[in-house]
């Protein structure tokens, strides 16, 4: 039997996997324990390809070390759409053709099936995943319902937790302030406006946790550390589904992108990889993966049928980042304004935090 292994670290812990087929990156935790169960799993039965899955907290890094070292021990990683757009204008991934993936289970072809870019010159959206805020509902008596209320430390008081960058953050910062969801980048490309954001961050610099790991996040709030932190929607509701937390999701304010599969040029395994990919984000694998964790399908047809969460009970719909009812006040993360702005924000965000 042919080996696939679905690897993510850093490149000291490739060495080991040296021997595999085929490697493929993802990012652990709930997420990961989700794609076993809707991608890889299904793919051993399908193919008879033996297929492991390993955790790291960012893939991307990894990912351009090795492609600029000349070595090139991974065939498939799953990284950030910002990181997508970056990473195949250097020419450090290789191109997919949409007309390799297969059409919808009711026969649309792939390019109409997916939702407006979900996929890109050199990248295949898994799911659509979000940057929210969550609180312990043991905390208050009557909790918070808007994003101001995060920054809000007298009404609510407590820690918070938030992810240690300025992506996500500062656009969180911004609608905290008052900035609608669909100004927010046209005031955070200003001088000003940068200055704005980190002015609401002084708010509340004082009482900040910070988080770096996904799984980080949930485990804070459960340990009492924090009253409420942002997370990754999907950490949050596994913890609340899987063990029972107190955890409550507020959507208001919420940061949704694609999550993406890519190829780093020069993949060991290129024609493997791309049937792993074209497998897993077919109407099937992208159902199946919302049936784990509450991450929406980027196909149209994935959803034509109503999602049961893997207990057999719990409607998925409400739990996804783009119920209707969970999008009233949400900002899609503008790839193009990350990578034009990552390096010059995350150097300010830097010096902030040394403050």
């Amino acid at each position: 039997m042919k080996k696939i292994l679905i690897l993510s670290t850093a490149l000291t812990g490739l060495a080991s996997a040296a021997h595999a087929d085929l490697t493929v990156m993802s990012w652990g935790g709930a997420y990961g324990e989700a794609q076993t169960e809707a991608f890889v799993k299904p793919f051993m039965a399908t193919t008879g390809i033996k297929t492991i899955m390993v955790d790291s907290d960012n893939p991307a890094t990894p990912v351009k070390a090795m492609v600029e070292s000349g070595n090139v021990t991974v065939d498939v990683a799953n990284i950030e759409y910002a990181d997508a757009i970056r990473l195949c204008d250097e020419g450090v991934l290789e191109p997919i053709d949409i007309a390799t993936l297969p059409a919808g289970a009711d026969g649309t072809p792939a390019a109409d099936d997916f939702l407006p870019g979900a996929v890109t010159e050199c990248a295949v959206s898994t799911d659509i995943w979000s940057n929210v805020f969550a609180y312990d509902t043991t905390k208050f008596a009557e909790g918070p319902t808007k994003v101001a209320d995060f920054f809000d430390l007298e009404k609510f008081p407590g820690k918070r937790g938030l992810k240690k960058g300025a992506k996500a953050v500062l656009e969180l910062a911004l609608m905290g302030d008052g900035v609608p969801a669909s100004e927010v980048y046209a005031v955070l490309s200003t001088p000003e406006g940068v200055d704005r954001a980190f002015a609401k961050l002084d708010t509340i610099k004082k009482d900040v946790v910070w988080w770096e790991a996904g799984s980080q996040a949930p485990q804070l709030l459960a340990d009492g550390e924090v009253a409420m932190t942002t997370a990754y929607n999907g950490r949050i509701f596994a913890a609340a589904m899987n063990e029972g937390k107190p955890f409550q999701i507020v959507w208001d304010g919420q940061i949704y992108e694609n999550e993406m599969f890519v190829v780093p040029k020069g993949a060991p395994n290129k024609e493997d990889a791309m049937k792993f990919i074209a497998f897993s984000t077919s109407t099937e694998g992208l159902r199946a993966s919302a049936q784990q964790i509450s991450y929406g399908p980027a196909r149209k047809s994935s959803m034509a049928t109503e999602i049961i969460f893997k207990d057999g009970k719990t409607v998925m719909a409400p739990h996804l980042p783009t119920a209707p009812e969970n999008m009233t006040n949400a900002l899609e993360t503008s790839s193009e304004f990350w990578v034009d702005h990552d390096a010059e924000l995350n150097e300010r965000f830097q010096a902030w935090l040394s403050q």
